[in-house]
Formats: C-alpha cells, sequence, structure tokens
C-alpha cells in the first residue's frame, strides 16, 4: 500500500525538519549565507530552476507570477528540465519531497511551480 505522495516547498534558512522528508535544493544558486552541513540537504537539483532569463524578467514581481508560472511550465516541458523534474517526481512517489529555496516569498517563486506540477504528475 503506497502512502499519498507529498510535495512541499520550505525556505533554505528555515530549520530542517523530521518531516520533510527528501530535501532538494531546486535553486540554480546556492543560497547566500548557508553552510551545506546546515542546509542538511540529500540533493542539489539545478538544472529545474528556471533559466537566468526567466527570473530576470520575473524578478519575484507578484504582478508577473501568473505569466512567470505559463513560461516556467513551458520550460519544464523542454528536455533538460523535463529529465531533471522526472528525478523529483522519482524522489516523491513513496517519499515525502521537499522542494528547499532560498526564495522570500515561497508562494510566488518557481518552487511553488515545480511542486505544483510535481504534484500534478503524482
Amino acid at each position: 500500500m503506497h502512502s499519498t505522495p507529498v510535495v512541499r516547498v520550505r525556505r533554505a534558512y528555515d530549520e530542517p525538519s523530521a518531516s520533510d522528508g527528501t530535501r532538494v535544493l531546486v535553486d540554480r544558486l546556492w543560497p547566500r549565507g548557508l553552510t551545506r552541513q546546515s542546509a542538511a540537504l540529500d540533493g542539489w537539483c539545478k538544472e529545474v530552476a528556471p533559466s537566468a532569463a526567466l527570473r530576470t524578467w520575473f524578478d519575484h514581481d507578484p504582478k508577473r507570477f501568473d505569466e512567470f508560472d505559463r513560461r516556467y511550465r513551458d520550460e519544464l516541458r523542454g528536455p533538460l528540465h523535463a529529465e531533471a523534474a522526472g528525478r523529483l517526481r522519482e524522489l516523491a512517489t513513496d517519499h515525502t519531497l521537499t522542494l528547499i529555496t532560498a526564495t522570500k516569498a515561497v508562494e510566488i517563486s518557481a518552487a511553488a511551480v515545480l511542486a505544483a506540477v510535481l504534484r500534478d504528475s503524482l
């Protein structure tokens, strides 16, 4: 009997929790000021992060989030992104997967879009 897969998003600067399951950083850049030990990561999947051009265009502007969501989902269908997302999907199949991001506004982040895409595909 398989449990229902759980994909969640947490900030890299939050204290790791035992309920996090597998913790994977999904940002292209390492979080500023965070040590590898304090991050307590199981992996780093920078290939799944949005392109630099898309990140720069979005600039965490809440008014641009809906369009960012659409454009990032398009990028996730490309071969490199799709392969990386597939690896994350496999991790989430039987375990809790926590996507880690340094972003302050998690609800309007690439990690939030990625979590929704993964949940929809499980």
